[in-house]
């Protein structure tokens, strides 16, 4: 396979499963070594082991609400690979689900820690070194409901717009610096976690990736795990050289308004013209 992450060295956190784990080997695939990070320590150290030895990929455990844990986590790929080129804030949850007035402020609180504390500290950490090297790219989990409203739990909501707009914020900043900085928002996907909201069992991909096929835009194509491994691919490799600021979207067009139904305007009828008149003549 070829190269297109070549002599670069990655971090990603929630690297033990779903998309962290699919990025993870394909960032090794093309030729990165990565620093895995997760608190699913099995899952991760399995994970790391099947990419290869640790001249390729390391496991690391790291909590993303723990500063320690991220700063740990980029300190690791400076200290066992030399250099961090590419930063994938990937680690997140579903979060505190249920209508705004009844929402439990512990649960809301935990979901903003990780997943916007958890990306800032994955920032910062990783703004520090490149920043010195002169390049990078730092890649970050938003979503559609980071997009559009209507899409996600609230606070799941509120997380991941945080989200584009500290890449919008921080790529403005960074820029000057060589950085690239982008976050990718994809729709639902056929991971775990997915699995476990719409089946009930984190283990059942095949009834996932049905339904998610059936309420799919493109028809009968439903999201996967890779798909979003390749949008982060694209943004870690020097192809997406001069992107930075971008929230790039793996939704089929659901943000576009796109649905499984065709639109109003699908089929042909004679235009419409001032009141009362159809049609060219």
């Amino acid at each position: 396979m070829s190269g297109r992450l070549e002599g670069k060295v990655a971090v990603v956190t929630g690297a033990a499963s779903g998309i962290g784990a699919a990025t993870a080997k394909t960032y090794v695939d093309h030729g990165a070594r990565v620093v895995l990070g997760d608190i699913q320590d099995e899952a991760g150290k399995s994970m790391a082991a099947a990419l290869g030895d640790s001249t390729r990929a390391i496991y690391r455990h790291c909590n993303v609400t723990e500063e320690a844990d991220v700063q740990g986590l980029v300190e690791a790929a400076v200290s066992e690979f030399g250099q961090i080129d590419v930063i994938f804030n990937c680690a997140g949850i579903v979060g505190a689900v249920g209508p705004i007035s009844t929402t439990p402020a512990a649960e809301w609180k935990l979901t903003i820690d990780i997943m916007i504390n958890g990306v800032f500290y994955g920032m910062k950490h990783a703004a520090r070194y490149m920043k010195e090297a002169g390049s990078g790219s730092i890649i970050s989990m938003s979503s559609t409901a980071g997009v559009m409203g209507g899409l996600g739990p609230h606070a799941y909501a509120a997380a991941k717009h945080a989200v584009v707009g500290m890449t919008k914020n921080v790529a403005a900043e960074m820029g000057g610096y060589g950085v690239r900085v982008n976050c990718i928002a994809p729709a639902g996907m056929a991971t775990p976690m997915v699995a476990d909201v719409l089946t009930g069992d984190h283990h059942n991909l095949d009834d996932t990736i049905a339904a998610l096929a059936e309420a799919s835009p493109l028809k009968g194509r439903a999201g996967l795990a890779q798909d979003v491994a390749n949008a982060a691919l694209w943004l870690a490799s020097e192809e997406s050289g001069y992107t930075s600021g971008l929230t790039l979207t793996v939704d089929a067009g659901t943000t576009t308004g796109s649905t499984a139904e065709p639109p109003a305007f699908a089929e042909y009828a004679p235009m419409v013209r001032e009141a009362g008149r159809k049609g060219v003549d």
